[in-house]
């Protein structure tokens, strides 16, 4: 379950209060837009803007008659205006409501997104000039590759997080459109000009053209973008998951005091946060296939769509609010075991330089494919018999008719492979 702290900020603008209060202050612009046309009288602008007001309670008891959302709020409101609510809602169609106040929520929610994936950005820069020197294998394939650093690690979150925010950026610009166009978006009761004066009231940029609806692949690229960014999360956590497992060993998520990993085996620490993490993640994507099957209506419009945005706008939000929350903690006071790195490291003698014996055999004159295959000999040997792969070199004749005793000693420096990692983190002070 997620803790109710996520709706002290992002659950709020979700709630009906917020909902409703978008759609009054729509009502107050089109009415004043359209005094400013001279298309209603001024005072009942003014009173629409002065006098209305809704209750919730009420709201809900008049759409257990009316089966309408919309109608039942726009009874509600009136009733607080008096004769000049006949001009309330004069010309629109529900979705011109609506929409335009799905947007604005929308931006609010991606502003608070924004400044918490700034504030992971800094720990995760932080971390990786705390980290450029730890010294691990890196893995592919989740097999021992060659030497990285810790630091490196969060350099790459930290840049991939950089993305999600210019991602988030643009769709926030894809968003911020409002429509005030009627029932097919012909304007045929409303003008154009009304829609202009609207949105730039509300600081939203007019639709170019719209059916009833706007268009959803605006909203498919706001749900997609969220789902990326929980992909990266995601991968944050599964790193943490893996170097966390027993026989790895080289990192643990914190652990607090009084915990408990089972309620069986009093030795587990399990990584339970970023397990979460990773399961939140799937819902979010899941979220995505959604919003494009929401793209393609019939023609004009349904309510296909509407159903399903009132769940995965919401929930797509404060799920990703939530897993920037926990990754910001595990990832800012994740525990570190140098040691542990540094014994896997070295396993079976140091294979993770076998590139680097590969390459100086070629250098010294022998042909590639004898050369790969002297090493992988001597590095699977090693393997697959619990040995070192140093000492089957030295065994090799081949091998140590080219390199000398100190030449192969100097091929399992592990500094070789990581001169260049200030260059890579230094290139975090642009972000």
């Amino acid at each position: 379950m997620i803790p109710r702290y996520t709706l002290k900020g992002m659950g709020k603008i979700w709630e009906d209060e917020n909902k409703y209060a978008k759609w009054l202050e729509i009502e107050k612009a089109v009415a004043l837009s359209q005094a400013e046309l001279g298309i209603i009288p001024e005072d009942a602008a003014k009173d629409i803007n002065d006098k209305a007001n809704f209750n919730i309670s009420e709201i809900l008891k008049i759409e257990e008659k009316t089966n309408h959302d919309v109608i039942a709020f726009l009874t509600n409101v009136g009733s607080y205006i008096g004769e000049s609510s006949k001009y309330l809602h004069y010309g629109l169609t529900s979705s011109d409501i609506g929409d335009t106040a799905l947007s604005l929520q929308i931006v609010d929610a991606i502003k608070i997104i924004e400044i918490k994936i700034n504030k992971l950005i800094q720990i995760l820069k932080e971390q990786a000039f705390n980290y450029k020197n730890v010294v691990m294998v890196g893995r592919t394939h989740g097999i021992h590759a060659e030497p990285t650093t810790f630091g490196i690690k969060f350099a790459v979150w930290a840049f991939e997080m950089k993305r999600n925010l210019q991602r988030l950026n643009s769709a926030r610009e894809v968003i911020s459109f409002g429509k005030i166009s009627g029932a097919v978006g012909t304007y045929a009761n409303t003008p154009p000009e009304v829609e202009e004066l609207v949105c730039k009231k509300l600081g939203l940029k007019n639709s170019q053209a719209s059916t009833q609806i706007l268009q959803r692949d605006r909203h498919a690229e706001v749900i997609s973008v969220l789902a990326i960014c929980a992909g990266t999360l995601e991968k944050i956590a599964l790193e943490v998951r893996n170097l966390q497992r027993t026989d790895v060993k080289e990192v643990e998520e914190p652990f607090t005091k009084g915990q408990k990993g089972s309620s069986a085996m009093p030795h587990k620490k399990n990584p339970v946060i970023c397990e979460r993490i990773c399961g939140l993640a799937r819902v979010l994507r899941g979220n995505a296939t959604v919003a494009f099957e929401d793209m393609a209506l019939w023609h004009e419009r349904d309510i296909s769509h509407s159903s399903a945005e009132r769940i995965i706008f919401p929930d797509s939000f404060i799920i990703l609010d939530y897993l920037l929350e926990k990754t910001m903690f595990v990832v800012g006071n994740i525990k570190v075991m140098p040691e542990n790195m540094k014994r896997n490291l070295m396993k079976y003698g140091g294979i993770i330089f076998s590139q680097r014996v590969l390459l100086e055999l070629i250098s010294k004159g022998m042909l590639r494919e004898e050369a790969y295959t002297l090493v992988q000999n001597a590095a699977l040997s090693a393997w697959e018999e619990e040995g070192s792969f140093k000492e089957n070199l030295f065994k090799e004749p081949k091998i140590k008719g080219l390199l000398a005793g100190d030449e192969i000693e100097k091929l399992f420096d592990v500094n070789y492979h990581l001169k260049y990692v200030d260059t890579i983190i230094d290139r975090l002070k642009a972000i």
